[in-house]
């Protein structure tokens, strides 16, 4: 029995990378008073100078066309207890921000209140990867409230988890 595989199949390709765990954001932003946004695990840090970080969003995403016009976006990072807001984001054609408190960050976005951070980003470059888009942000502001008893939502094997059931494993 070989231990590798050469063959690579989208179902088999899903269920390796189900192995890494991801943290949960919420990538959003505002086009002419219309509120968009996404639930985004693909998200990562890309430079500490300039302040750079990046997310990859599906080429056919319906929220993303907004983002891009507006040249601006926001990372807000979920805590452990927001798989709700995590879902809600997630919807396609529901209005995703119904019951979500927000506030308005510096450069205009919306931000989700309760969020664990959030960095205001302006887009800096966007690339083409397949079937989604690599976009990268400059961050120009982000919150000061930073809780150390916070943890945040990570995603894992197809599933919502906590840090301490991960870390009980």
């Amino acid at each position: 029995m070989s231990l590798f595989s050469t063959v690579l199949e989208p179902a088999g390709f899903r269920e390796a990378l189900s192995h890494y765990a991801s943290g949960i954001t919420v990538i959003t932003s505002q086009l002419e008073g219309e509120l968009v946004g996404f639930t985004c695990s693909s998200f990562y840090s890309v430079s500490m100078s300039p302040p750079l970080v990046s997310f990859s969003v599906m080429s056919g995403s319906a929220s993303y066309p907004s983002i891009r016009q507006a040249g601006r976006f926001a990372v807000n990072i979920l805590s452990d207890d927001q798989a709700r807001i995590s879902r809600q984001f997630a919807r396609r054609g529901a209005d995703k921000w119904d019951g979500v408190e927000r506030l308005e960050s510096p450069l205009g976005n919306p931000v989700i209140a309760s969020s664990l951070h959030w960095l205001d980003c302006q887009i800096h470059a966007e690339h083409a990867a397949g079937d989604h888009l690599i976009v990268i942000g400059e961050v120009k502001a982000m919150n000061s409230r930073i809780s150390a008893a916070a943890r945040p939502l990570l995603y894992f094997q197809g599933q919502y988890r906590h840090l301490a059931e991960l870390q009980a494993r």
